[in-house]
C-alpha cells in the first residue's frame, strides 16, 4: 500500500505565534470605552475540533459608519469614539477561543443607493490554510438591518445564521467553522 505524505498546505505553520501577536491586538478600542463589547467564539475545524493557532482578524467602520481610511468613498474620517483604530487581532488560544473589545459599528452606504447592516469583516489565517478566508459578522439586534443587506441576502437563507452572531454571557459569541457541516460562509474577495 501506498503511503501519502502531507500536502504543503499541510505542512505550513503554525507561524502564527511568531510575531504576529501583540498585547493589544484585540483591542479594537481602550478598555475603558463607554458602549464597548466583547466579541468572541471559537474556530472549529472540519472534524469539529478547536484550532488552537489560528488568527483572527477584524475590520469595520466605527459607529458612525465611518473609516479612517482613504478607501472610504465619502473620504477618511477620524473617528467620534477615541482611541478607535477599527482593526482587531486575536490568535486563538489552546482552546481554540479569540475575542476582541469593540463597539458596534454603524450603517454602511452600498451600490445603487442600499445600505448594508452593521457588521464585521473578518479575515481567518490558520494551519493548512494559504489563504486567508473571509467572512462577516452581523449583529443579532439588527433584524430589519440585517433583512434588507444586500450581501447577506445574497447568501442562501438557510445558511444566513452562520453570519449573525449570538448573545453570549461575556458579550456577543461567533463560532467560527472552517469546514463540515457547519461550515461558516466565507467570501471570495
Amino acid at each position: 500500500m501506498t503511503e501519502l505524505g502531507v500536502t504543503p498546505s499541510q505542512t505550513v505553520g503554525p507561524f502564527l505565534h511568531l510575531g504576529l501577536e501583540w498585547a493589544d491586538g484585540p483591542y479594537v478600542v481602550p478598555p475603558s470605552t463607554a458602549g464597548a463589547l466583547r466579541i468572541g467564539g471559537f474556530v472549529f475545524d472540519g472534524r469539529g475540533e478547536p484550532v488552537p493557532d489560528a488568527m483572527v482578524e477584524t475590520w469595520q467602520a466605527d459607529p458612525d459608519g465611518r473609516f479612517d481610511h482613504p478607501d472610504d468613498p465619502r473620504g477618511a474620517a477620524k473617528s467620534s469614539v477615541s482611541g478607535f483604530r477599527g482593526f482587531g487581532r486575536s490568535a486563538t488560544d489552546r482552546l481554540g477561543r479569540w475575542w476582541i473589545l469593540t463597539v458596534k459599528p454603524g450603517l454602511l452606504p452600498a451600490p445603487e443607493g442600499a445600505v448594508e447592516a452593521p457588521h464585521l469583516d473578518i479575515s481567518v489565517f490558520g494551519r493548512g490554510m494559504l489563504n486567508r478566508v473571509v467572512t462577516r459578522l452581523y449583529f443579532p439586534d439588527e433584524l430589519a438591518a440585517n433583512a434588507a443587506d444586500p450581501v447577506l441576502a445574497s447568501v442562501e437563507e438557510g445558511r444566513r445564521s452562520s453570519l449573525v452572531a449570538a448573545e453570549g454571557e461575556d458579550g456577543l459569541r461567533f463560532d467560527i467553522w472552517l469546514q463540515g457541516e457547519h461550515e461558516t460562509v466565507f467570501f471570495a474577495v
